[in-house]
């Protein structure tokens, strides 16, 4: 199984991202995106949940827990009237 830091660059790579263009979208330096890459730094959970919503995926397929890349579904809010009961 791939470990988290390789999938990270490799979604990065395939989308043809810069590390700064996702620097900018964790709102951090471009140097603590080159660290989380490389494993020199953890990759914090808010980062990790706005990678997985950048890149339309799951925190398990980033992590390499799932080879599916599809995120899961929204959980349905009880208050929304097309929420079933």
């Amino acid at each position: 199984m791939i470990s988290l830091y390789p999938r990270i660059k490799n979604l990065r790579e395939d989308c043809d991202f810069t590390q700064q263009q996702l620097a900018e979208v964790l709102n951090i330096s471009q140097a603590t995106y080159s660290r989380y890459e490389s494993g020199t730094l953890d990759i914090p959970s808010s980062a990790l949940i706005a990678l997985a919503k950048f890149y339309k995926t799951s925190i398990d397929y980033l992590l390499g827990q799932t080879d599916e890349k599809p995120p899961y579904p929204a959980p349905k809010r009880k208050h929304d009237k097309n929420a079933s009961p």
